[in-house]
């Protein structure tokens, strides 16, 4: 059973999208978000498998904790077969008029959680954004997530890292971010990628904030 923490994290992440989105159209919010993600593909462009437009080659692709407009968003059906996972996506396409499975025709939606899903060795690329201080078990989820990845795999994994100490041992002692139980700095992220044969290519900041620096981890699974 989920804890009550991540519980309570789930129902007030649904309220936040309904009241953060409730004032934009559609349309307009997913083409803004679109744009959101061709520039942060862009930013990282130097360390991700991506594809030129003339390719004819189909990249497996996880979104795990896609959210209601994921990075599924931005990548086009032509290169990309994309699997999304999100405890949360019946509730997102019941209540929020922005995300609509059918008009993703090259994404497969899975209701789960990072934790229970169910994949070895599947996909060429992993994306969890703005998702793995969401989960339950961080341990767990991220073992799944390598676990996902084939040999030689690339992990795509945005995080934001606490920047002091004490900060990090109070936001953990109090739940003064209630929509993320985990609270970690950069290098114990790192590490849980490292323990687990993922070699880190980069670690790219991109917003500089002071409780937390959001930064992406690039990385690629060793072939055993």
């Amino acid at each position: 059973m989920p804890n009550l923490r991540w519980r309570i994290a789930q129902w007030l992440e649904l309220k936040w999208w309904k009241r953060y989105l409730k004032p934009k159209h559609p349309d307009k919010y997913l083409a803004w978000k679109r744009q959101y993600w061709y520039d942060f593909l862009h930013q990282l462009s130097g360390y991700l498998p991506l594809q030129t437009p003339n390719s004819s080659k189909v990249i497996n692709a996880l979104d795990a904790g896609c959210g209601p407009a994921g990075i599924f968003t931005a990548l086009p059906a032509n290169n990309w077969a994309v699997t999304a996972i999100d405890p949360l996506l019946n509730k997102y396409a019941n209540e929020l008029p922005h995300f609509n499975p059918n008009q993703w025709p090259n994404v497969r939606f899975e209701t789960n959680t990072i934790e229970n899903m169910q994949y070895e060795a599947c996909f060429e690329v992993v994306f969890c954004l703005n998702a793995i201080n969401h989960v339950t078990n961080i341990d767990n989820a991220v073992d799944k997530l390598v676990q996902s990845l084939q040999p030689n795999g690339c992990l795509v994994m945005s995080i934001d890292a606490h920047n002091y100490r004490f900060w990090r041992w109070l936001f953990r002692k109090i739940p003064a971010d209630v929509l993320h139980p985990h609270q970690y700095n950069l290098k114990e992220y790192q590490n849980l990628l490292s323990q687990r044969g993922i070699i880190l290519k980069a670690s790219v900041l991109l917003q500089k904030n002071y409780f937390f620096n959001y930064y992406v981890l690039v990385g690629y699974k060793t072939a055993n």
